[in-house]
């Protein structure tokens, strides 16, 4: 049913996504699909990366470390705005369409009363995206 299963990752705070991560891999086992990973970082010296190479680097080790631990085949997507914070959505709707995602995997939280005013990435990229998305809320 699914072929290629997205998964927006955040490398400094992967505890927090961790239900979503097994959730991605076990729909990938359960279809054989391929989960892709996608990072979105900024081009200039963060904590995370010093360098745009360097945050390719760390996204396919991720990846690779998550094929060994699901037993599942990965990729990588290293996305780049000049704000992640604010272009994060866009990049993820644009990162399905180049990967050719038919299915997002991705965190959520339980909706608080501010999310009436901003919403939730979650809820952002499930109203704009042409695939199924699935939210995970732990």
């Amino acid at each position: 049913m699914f072929n290629k299963i997205m998964t927006p990752v955040d490398l400094a705070h992967l505890t927090e996504q961790r239900a979503a991560l097994e959730h991605a891999a076990a729909l990938a086992k359960l279809y054989g699909a391929t989960v892709v990973y996608v990072g979105v970082s900024t081009n200039i010296p963060s904590a995370m990366a010093h360098t745009p190479a360097e945050f390719k680097d760390k996204l396919n080790s991720f990846a690779t470390e998550q094929a060994k631990l699901h037993g599942v085949t990965t990729e990588a997507d290293a996305e780049f705005s000049h704000d992640p914070r604010t272009d994060l959505d866009d990049c993820l709707v644009e990162a399905a369409v180049k990967t050719n995602a038919d299915m997002i995997v991705m965190q959520s939280h339980m909706p608080k009363a501010l999310d009436f005013f901003w919403p939730s990435n979650g809820s952002k990229v499930a109203e704009h995206a042409k695939c199924s998305v699935t939210l995970v809320r732990s």
